[in-house]
């Protein structure tokens, strides 16, 4: 790749729009469910996979699901999206407190 097309590349994703929101994420054999926040949901899954693959998620009921029931077990539903906010701690805060609403609404663990 020409260096005049890594920095258009690199420029572009920096400037992508990204969409926070909560989502759930849930177990079908064993009917567990925990719900959590994302700054970004279109990179969320992949992330989450991630950490379980290498048994590095700091949720340890998360990742005993995981290890017992496997990846093919898992969905992840977006539960709802934010407008988009422009200073990050506004973004933060509504986070936080739609996670909890989720939460309570739910009856479900956060991750």
């Amino acid at each position: 790749m020409r260096p005049e097309d890594r920095k258009a590349a690199l420029a572009a994703y920096r400037e992508r729009k990204t969409a926070a929101g909560i989502y759930l994420l849930h177990c079908a054999p064993s009917g567990q469910r925990w719900v959590g926040r994302a700054t970004d949901l279109a990179s969320i899954e992949n992330r989450l996979r991630f950490t379980l693959r290498h048994r590095s998620h700091s949720h340890r009921g998360l990742q005993a699901a995981w290890d017992a029931h496997g990846p093919e077990a898992f969905l992840l539903e977006e539960l709802e999206r934010l407008e988009e906010e422009s200073l990050a701690y506004l973004r933060d805060r509504i986070l936080k407190q739609r996670l909890d609403h989720w939460r309570e609404k739910l009856g479900v663990e956060a991750i």
